[in-house]
């Protein structure tokens, strides 16, 4: 059979997807060990993951970008759930990172934002998951930022304050939530968790993958697996099994 024939016999095959979006943290997370393959990973055949991290990005930025990412018309009736993981970035200190800082009411007002976007595209609460800023390790991102000729720009307390408004937001709006900054502090010495004191070590990443995943599996556990096992095919008939 002529591959036009087969098109015209069968539907575009649309896989679900998991839409990750956020700053570093999330872009970096398709790196080796990292927390987004590890999702991915574990629902090969059965979604895509789909990486929508902005390094450096705050919530300011992300809720203008959001509508170019996920709309009615493209993405949104696949989209079987997004993280939303911003927070590292708002909560630098104004008066050393007036760039990247957001006052705290307005992260708390743009993560609402973003949510009820989701919703007017038809994502509900229940396939919205929000994510914490992680602790701050505050010696070592103090190194990272001395040797680019910067003075401490982030304080894990001020971190806190933005994880606790994170918190707030998913209970006001009905959506789940990963509270990494308190988790991550239950092991006293955290500094394991964070490869320069900010971003997440191959440590940290599995840490947020196993706690995500068992957030998201009972969302996605119906998932079915996408086309038939090889050994399920009809070798004599492949068109019944797979058309």
């Amino acid at each position: 059979m002529a591959l036009a024939e087969a098109g015209a016999r069968g539907r575009l095959l649309l896989w679900p997807r998991v839409v990750l979006f956020g700053d570093s943290i999330t872009e970096y997370s398709f790196q080796e060990n990292g927390w987004g393959t590890y999702l991915a990973e574990r629902l090969t055949r059965k979604c895509d993951v789909v990486n929508r991290g902005l390094s450096g990005y705050n919530t300011r930025w992300a809720k203008l970008v959001l509508p170019k990412l996920i709309t009615k018309n493209a993405g949104a009736e696949s989209t079987v759930a997004v993280t939303i993981f911003f927070g590292a970035n708002d909560s630098a200190l104004k008066d050393l990172n007036p760039k990247q800082h957001v006052p705290l009411e307005e992260y708390a007002a743009n993560l609402k934002s973003m949510i009820q976007y989701l919703k007017s595209v038809d994502i509900t609460e229940d396939r919205i998951v929000l994510i914490t800023p992680p602790p701050l390790q505050e010696s070592a991102w103090e190194k990272a930022c001395l040797a680019k000729g910067d003075k401490l720009n982030r304080c894990n307390a001020t971190t806190g304050e933005y994880a606790q408004a994170c918190v707030q937001v998913a209970r006001d709006c009905g959506t789940d939530v990963l509270d990494l900054w308190t988790l991550m502090q239950k092991n006293q010495d955290f500094s394991s968790y964070l490869s320069d004191g900010l971003h997440l070590s191959a440590e940290g990443s599995n840490f947020l993958a196993a706690q995500l995943w068992s957030c998201l599996e009972k969302k996605l556990s119906a998932l079915p697996s996408l086309l038939p096992y090889w050994r399920d095919v009809d070798h004599t008939n492949p068109e019944a099994s797979l058309l």
